[in-house]
């Protein structure tokens, strides 16, 4: 028996390069710690795809059993689980975020 959800977070995080599970869309969303993450991937200037797990209960419930990580919302990139709200901001404020994107090849090209 498959699970058509536990099929679509995988293709999700396949397909795209970087991809938040976030409460609301990267436009408008709906919680302060997914706020938190889009202010920084956008400050970063990171392509990435937002999806809204307010969107369908079975889909909420989903993506925390898939990373086995309780809260929302939660940061992929190239596959990996990077973690949440607050993991991202530490890496943030400490430069690692920035490494880690550049190392994976989804940071912004730097001029120069």
């Amino acid at each position: 028996m498959t699970d058509p959800v536990r099929e679509f977070i995988e293709k999700t995080v396949t397909d795209h390069p970087v991809v938040l599970f976030m409460k609301g869309v990267p436009d408008s969303p709906q919680c302060g710690f997914s706020n938190a993450v889009v202010q920084i991937l956008d400050h970063l200037e990171v392509d990435y795809v937002g999806v809204n797990i307010l969107q369908d209960d079975s889909l909420r419930q989903a993506i925390k059993d898939f990373s086995s990580w309780p809260t929302i919302p939660q940061l992929y990139v190239k596959g990996e689980f990077v973690g949440g709200c607050d993991i991202v901001r530490e890496m943030y404020e400490t430069g690692e975020l920035k490494g880690f994107l550049a190392e994976k090849g989804v940071a912004k090209a730097e001029a120069g």
